[in-house]
């Protein structure tokens, strides 16, 4: 049955749990003072997986384990988080501890190791604290019921202020497919994937191979347009698992309904995303930058991130400062190309140049606008059809204050 036309639809009520044949955990166990702090994810069947990771040179141990499973098994079952420690630059005990997590969460789940994931969030540099961890997964208790699936989210947290939760549906071959997701992400934002982790699952039918296409073209639209403070981690991880209960045909591009299912995957990633952005540590705004015209999608993506990235944009909105000479700068050093004579820019609905010329505009309406919970800025700029997006937050005192004291 192909399903022309139909619109996603965004599920409130929904969660990472929601998706036919997932449970979740989520409890204090030690690695920090009070708060949630490790958390099992677990689909009934062995799931086709798909996986993208930070770029920075330095990798936390836990990734080197997560992407023996995405490459290599090609398939996840489950996936074991702990928020409070990175678990990394720890060197050989390190490793030895990302393993030893795995082989917890296996014999506990009665699955083999290569079938599972592990994902760690923290403090850099300081080794894991493996006991709370150890008697942490024997309390772990499974269940999909909403309670549990907010636990799972909660203990995944690190200076975020947040939950991070959004849930589509479609349809796909007749039959109703959920992608839900949960992320966490606040500071040390800036992917080319960001001190963030992100966990999707959802009950399609789908090869791994495929997923994996899929959520690499997706993550440059979206995990990869957000920026907080332009630090790249080293624990970025982003992981799909799509367990097929949902009992459509396998996906392929060739499907009629692939759009389906590509575009509620890139909602739900575009969701977890800005909320990440919004979350920024110590932020007040989302900022959204939109840039059309530019030679290709690929320079619009550059110069949007570029002018959201710009520390001196960040703090002009957290001041309620129309100062769109930061604005047209940074475009100017983003190292895209530009005329300068063409270049149009609006906060919000008001134009402020045109052309390359400024334009008259009221400081009382532009103030009413950049008081706003989420300011756009837009940039038109006559060179070719490229479109982009990026989003990022505004830079405030209390982000200082944050980062100051994160080890304390």
């Amino acid at each position: 049955m192909t399903t022309v036309g139909y619109e996603l639809k965004r599920l409130s009520s929904k969660n990472i749990v929601s998706p036919k044949g997932f449970k979740a955990a989520g409890i204090h166990c030690g690695i920090k003072h009070k708060k949630k702090d490790l958390a099992l994810l677990v689909s009934e069947v062995p799931a086709s997986v798909a996986g993208v990771f930070t770029t920075n040179a330095i990798q936390a141990a836990p990734l080197n384990v997560t992407k023996e499973v995405v490459y290599n098994s090609k398939k996840m079952q489950a996936i074991i988080v702990n928020s409070g420690n990175a678990n990394a630059c720890t060197g050989k005990q390190g490793i030895a501890d990302a393993y030893e997590m795995q082989q917890l969460a296996a014999k506990k789940l009665d699955i083999e190791p290569f079938l599972i994931g592990v994902a760690s969030t923290g403090v850099i540099g300081e080794v894991m604290k493996m006991d709370p961890v150890r008697t942490g997964v024997e309390k772990l208790e499974l269940s999909n019921s909403l309670e549990n699936a907010i636990d799972f989210s909660q203990a995944i947290l690190t200076t975020d202020t947040v939950m991070k939760n959004t849930a589509y549906s479609t349809i796909i071959d007749g039959k109703e497919v959920l992608i839900a997701g949960t992320a966490k992400g606040s500071g040390m934002i800036e992917p080319n994937m960001a001190t963030m982790l992100g966990f999707i699952t959802t009950d399609a039918n789908i090869e791994s191979h495929v997923l994996q296409q899929a959520l690499s073209e997706i993550t440059d639209l979206t995990f990869n347009a957000i920026t907080v403070d332009g630090d790249t981690s080293t624990n970025d991880t982003v992981l799909v698992m799509a367990n097929g209960l949902a009992g459509n045909d396998s996906l392929t591009t060739l499907h009629p309904d692939w759009s389906n299912f590509y575009n509620v995957l890139k909602a739900v990633c575009e969701d977890l995303a800005k909320s990440i952005a919004r979350d920024g540590e110590g932020a007040t705004k989302l900022i959204e930058v939109e840039v059309e015209g530019a030679v290709s999608d690929g320079e619009a993506r550059k110069i949007a991130k570029t002018v959201v990235g710009s520390p001196l944009v960040k703090t002009a909105v957290f001041g309620c400062d129309a100062n769109w000479g930061r604005i047209i700068a940074a475009v100017g050093y983003s190292g895209a190309t530009v005329d300068p004579n063409k270049i149009s820019i609006k906060i919000g609905n008001a134009l402020m140049v045109e052309h390359g010329e400024p334009v008259p505009f009221s400081e009382e309406e532009l103030i009413q606008i950049l008081k706003a919970n989420e300011v756009k800025i837009s940039v038109s700029l006559e060179q070719g059809n490229g479109y982009g997006l990026a989003w990022g937050c505004d830079l405030t005192y209390d982000y200082v204050q944050i980062n100051a004291s994160y080890r304390s």
